[in-house]
């Protein structure tokens, strides 16, 4: 069935749980696991007064840090399950976008992602990035709650 899925995480606690749904389709299975963790461009999260004191290098370095540091976690917790994980950090990309193009390059044949579920305003100021990919994906995506 599915020999390769791509695992999007941000780190959080919700995200643990697409993770875990990941690992556990990924071994029962069989299948290799590609862990993603998708950084946004620093100008898409610094406005002018932010930009001036936070400068681009220490942007670079702080979310490069936070990505080795989830995608370390979600490594052992592959490692533990007995599946088979290689992880990628992909910067200067919103994330759905990243998803997509990481899914495409790997070759993933299976999306895991989680959705905050937002509605109404909410879901309309911050976007929903599940539903980006769920419409743009040319891979089945599995969203979890």
């Amino acid at each position: 069935m599915f020999k390769h899925i791509l695992i999007a995480t941000d780190g959080s606690e919700l995200a643990g749980k697409a993770v875990t749904q990941g690992l556990d389709i990924a071994k029962g299975l069989g299948a290799k696991v590609t862990i993603v963790n998708v950084t946004e461009p620093w100008v898409a999260v610094a406005p002018g007064e932010v930009a001036m004191a936070f400068p681009i290098k220490e942007y670079d370095e702080s979310v490069a840090a936070n990505a080795a540091q989830i995608l370390s976690v979600v490594a052992d917790e592959a490692k533990a399950a007995g599946v088979d994980c290689a992880t990628q950090h992909v910067k200067d990309q919103f994330p759905a976008d990243g998803i997509i193009e990481a899914a495409e390059r790997h070759g993933c044949d299976l999306i895991v992602m989680a959705s905050h579920g937002r509605r109404g305003l909410m879901r309309f100021l911050l976007g929903s990035q599940a539903i980006k990919v769920l419409t743009n994906s040319t891979v089945p995506v599995l969203v979890c709650r």
